[in-house]
């Protein structure tokens, strides 16, 4: 069974019930949820974790402890007694009769990811750039899929990873590393 999802300035088909793979634009995105958030164990940095929708694909972003706590306020739905960042931007976009559609991590260079977040006003969209990380807590926030390009989650495969000191060039580390990224499993996080 396929699905066809008009979005304004892509044309998206799922490739089944079941895939979450989609195409657009020429390139391969893949719908994603937030599975949980962890620390790097080398540089006690939170890491965002997103999975693909049949569980079998995973994306470790680094954030800040900032970005990390506005994820699991909404993760926890733990409200707070005057408005986030992230909650203002909501209340903004439903106040202008608003809404995001969608956000997209959409390039990965030099151990920075970069994402867009589509937002539809007065029948226009609006794609603006954004970190992963505060496009994330705007879509947890207003229940927008998360899609990432596939070439993101290959070239984040070969991440130059953290280490604990710059200064440090041990080859051990960085293979220790690598093979944690390309053989991370969402169940490795638990379940939220």
């Amino acid at each position: 069974m396929s699905l066809f999802i008009n979005l304004p300035g892509w044309q998206v088909e799922s490739l089944g019930v079941f895939d979450p793979s989609f195409i657009s634009r020429g390139f391969l995105v893949i719908e994603m949820k937030v599975e949980g958030l962890t620390l790097d164990p080398l540089t006690n940095m939170p890491i965002i974790i997103l999975k693909d929708l049949s569980g079998t694909r995973a994306l470790p972003i680094w954030v800040g402890f900032f970005e990390a706590n506005a994820i699991a306020l909404e993760i926890e739905k733990i409200s707070t007694p005057r408005p986030m960042t992230h909650d203002l931007m909501k209340n903004m976009i439903f106040g202008l009769n608003a809404q995001v559609n969608h956000i997209l991590v959409n390039d990965l260079k030099e151990n920075t990811f970069y994402a867009v977040i589509s937002l539809i006003c007065g029948g226009n969209t609006f794609n603006i750039d954004s970190r992963p990380s505060d496009a994330i807590a705007l879509a947890l926030r207003v229940n927008a899929p998360i899609f990432v390009e596939e070439k993101v989650i290959n070239a984040a495969k070969s991440l130059d990873l953290p280490t604990q000191d710059a200064n440090k060039d041990n080859p051990d580390d960085k293979r220790q590393w690598k093979d944690w990224i390309e053989n991370i499993k969402p169940q490795d996080f638990g379940s939220l």
